[in-house]
């Protein structure tokens, strides 16, 4: 019989005190948001399983959970889809439950082969974290034997239940803001349809613009990435012959590439043009300007996914739902006010 795991373990593994393995296990304050994630995902990681679980000699029921990500979501870069992880493996820790990771590949992507973890009947449930290509999430519902929650993405059929984040009203906050500060030659930087939640963000750049008396150019909405691998921190950019004075941008990867370009190209970010982003998270050390940026909360998007999911595999007739999880903005160093803007 494998050897229960104690919090002991997990402090010795940490170099920490068992104290501060308890207060980041049980969300109580003294432990720093960063310290507590790294406990949490140890801890799912060991298998610990907290003494309340065993009360009266019974353990409480929990479930095995697979997170699935689309390898296309997982390029050098593209780190926020990991820190979306490992959110839900700690979410997953509280509620008893362990998770397991696959990555899913672009070729069994292409063929629509199902998840190992579920084809094996590994886990009790999943969560697909960044949509897959066309057809999957159908074969996902047609073949697999388990609950699934879509995350940051909307499952279109309607098949399962999705936690987003709020995309088209964040980004026209944003645009907003940019109005507020002087400009309104505004452009939008994303590639339309590659993922919902790009589309989703550039409507709601067009609500403000629309609202604005803005018309927007078609050389205004720009790709940031390339379509068959996704990448975007080497795609080149292709700037409009008529320059804006500002470029909302889907994601604050697809700002830094931006920032970076112009810079090449003899702009001064904020001074000639602003620039904003979307999610507040990017790779250390990619851009040596603060964003200003659409901050999406992942700890929550993390807890309503586990929560849906477990809700789900109580009640598998419950009807599919959609949960939009707001965010804020996070006012940095890309945006510059225009003077003399009347």
């Amino acid at each position: 019989m494998a050897k229960k795991v104690k919090m002991a373990d997990i402090a010795a593994k940490l170099n920490i005190s068992t104290v501060t393995v308890s207060k980041a296990l049980t969300d109580q304050k003294g432990v720093s948001e960063e310290l507590r994630e790294k406990i949490k995902l140890l801890a799912n990681q060991m298998n610990y399983r907290h003494p309340s679980s065993y009360r009266n000699g019974r353990s409480v029921k929990s479930y095995n959970i697979g997170i699935i990500i689309p390898d296309k979501y997982l390029g050098k870069y593209e780190s926020f889809y990991w820190k979306l992880y490992q959110k839900v493996a700690t979410e997953a820790v509280q509620k008893e439950c362990f998770t397991m990771l696959e990555v899913i590949s672009t070729e069994d992507e292409g063929k629509q082969e199902l998840p190992k973890l579920i084809k094996e009947k590994r886990v009790d449930g999943a969560i697909l974290l960044g949509k897959p290509g066309n057809g999957y999430v159908r074969k996902l519902k047609t073949d697999g034997s388990v609950p699934v929650v879509c995350l940051d993405f909307f499952d279109e059929s309607n098949h399962f239940d999705s936690v987003i984040s709020d995309g088209f009203y964040g980004t026209y906050i944003l645009t907003n803001y940019l109005f507020e500060m002087g400009h309104e030659d505004i452009a939008y930087v994303g590639t339309l349809m590659f993922t919902g939640s790009i589309t989703d963000r550039y409507f709601g750049y067009c609500k403000s613009m629309l609202e604005h008396g803005r018309k927007v150019p078609d050389e205004w909405v720009m790709d940031d990435r390339d379509w068959e691998t996704g990448d975007v921190a080497s795609f080149k950019l292709k700037f409009p012959e008529r320059m804006p004075t500002a470029f909302v941008c889907n994601c604050d990867l697809t700002a830094s590439n931006v920032i970076k370009s112009l810079k090449e190209n003899g702009y001064s970010v904020p001074d000639d043009i602003s620039v904003v982003g979307f999610d507040n998270f990017i790779y250390p050390g990619l851009c040596d300007i603060r964003i200003t940026t659409y901050e999406v909360d992942t700890r929550e998007m993390a807890r309503t996914s586990i929560s849906m999911l477990l809700s789900r595999m109580e009640n598998k007739a419950l009807k599919p739902v959609i949960k939009v999880i707001d965010g804020h903005i996070v006012y940095k160093d890309s945006v510059k006010h225009r003077i003399g803007f009347r």
